[in-house]
């Protein structure tokens, strides 16, 4: 293998959906090379870049272990490390049923927290117009979801298998964006959604999605 990193790992700084991978690849131990792109320069635009990503969006991964296999989309990346790389099962489910539903919460992810939680931000901070009536839409919809979530992790510690999998790694990133950035600091998650509270931090406390979290912050003070 040329590469001294097993995985080259397309990302940015500030955007949630790379660092739900490198939560995974840290979690497992697994080597990686971060190539973070500048968003202002269309880095993720670039005619090399589409060539291994046409969707021209990050993240995206090149496994330099398997005969520099591509692959893009974040969630698909997830279920394509533990089902090659996570042989204990450590952060993936073992039953049909149980690898059903770690679907259904990585498509919930995907479908639902990732977009709403993204245009929330978007029109809170980035849109060029005040636009009060998506703010408040999106904002619902992020305390909608974020309900969904309580409503089962009131009930149970994790979301899948009695354990911590690739179905809770996935929520990581945007709900430290929506914890602080996007709804405030004077927002009173803990009060509102105590479960889903206690599973965030549970897994923000680990050493090595913490230690991913203090690189994210340090470079983005930076």
């Amino acid at each position: 293998m040329s590469h001294g990193e097993q995985f080259t790992l397309y990302t940015h700084v500030g955007g949630p959906n790379g660092w739900k991978v490198a939560y995974l690849l840290a979690e497992l131990r697994l080597t990686y090379e971060s190539v973070f792109f500048d968003f202002a320069k269309k880095d993720q635009k670039s005619p090399e870049f589409l060539k291994l990503n046409p969707n021209g969006r990050i993240p995206a991964i090149i496994d330099h272990g398997n005969n520099d296999f591509v692959l893009w989309e974040s969630n698909a990346i997830l279920l394509y490390i533990v089902e090659k790389y996570d042989k204990e099962h450590k952060f993936s489910a073992v039953t049909d049923a149980d690898k059903a539903y770690q679907n259904q919460w990585l498509f919930f992810q995907a479908s639902g927290q990732g977009p709403y939680f993204g245009q929330f931000f978007w029109f809170q901070f980035y849109h060029q117009e005040k636009v009060p009536s998506a703010v408040e839409r999106y904002k619902g919809e992020t305390e909608r979801v974020l309900g969904v979530l309580e409503s089962v992790l009131s009930k149970q510690e994790w979301l899948v298998a009695g354990k911590m999998t690739i179905s809770d790694i996935s929520f990581i990133s945007w709900n430290n964006g929506a914890f602080k950035a996007i709804l405030g600091d004077d927002y009173p998650i803990a009060e509102k959604y105590p479960a889903v509270y206690k599973w965030h931090n549970a897994m923000t406390e680990r050493p090595a999605i913490k230690a991913c979290i203090e690189q994210r912050t340090s470079m983005m003070s930076h």
